[in-house]
């Protein structure tokens, strides 16, 4: 009888320019959020903001599935990171982690004097500042979701 043998899963980040992005793979990326941030949230809010088309997007993939994204939003004087999302399936890890750290890397590299904001789900403040993110407003409804926002240091 043969051992089980894992096969690792096949790990893929990438970074894309809106302009950049093909029809099929911005519907994709499109869906996912939906069906996280909209169905599975179950919050009606305006994920299509007009900032997707200036920002820079992060995709996670698995085996050659979209499991994950973020975007990273220059604004006066920061960067934004939102939309970070991962298909419940794969929750738990560590995937969120990986992908704020390729963004951290990321941030340093292209605007190395330039604090981080975020606008965190509640639920969620632990893990943001376990990443270094401190509270900076009250907490806010954001589409009947509970948020607040948040703030790290520039990455020098």
């Amino acid at each position: 009888m043969r051992p089980n043998v894992d096969i690792p899963e096949r790990i893929s980040l990438g970074w894309h320019l809106f302009a950049e992005l093909p029809a099929t793979l911005l519907y994709e990326v499109l869906r996912f959020r939906q069906a996280v941030f909209v169905v599975e949230q179950a919050s009606p809010y305006e994920d299509l903001d007009g900032h997707d088309q200036a920002a820079l997007h992060l995709l996670l993939r698995i085996d050659g599935t979209l499991v994950g994204c973020l975007r990273l939003i220059v604004e006066e004087g920061r960067v934004r990171i939102g939309r970070l999302a991962i298909a419940r399936r794969y929750r738990g890890r560590g995937l969120a982690r990986q992908m704020m750290a390729e963004a951290f890397a990321r941030i340093g590299r292209d605007h190395p004097p330039c604090p981080i904001a975020i606008s965190a789900q509640s639920y969620l403040v632990p893990f943001y500042a376990g990443l270094g993110f401190t509270p900076n407003s009250p907490e806010y409804d954001d589409g009947g979701v509970p948020h607040i926002d948040m703030v790290r240091p520039p990455i020098l």
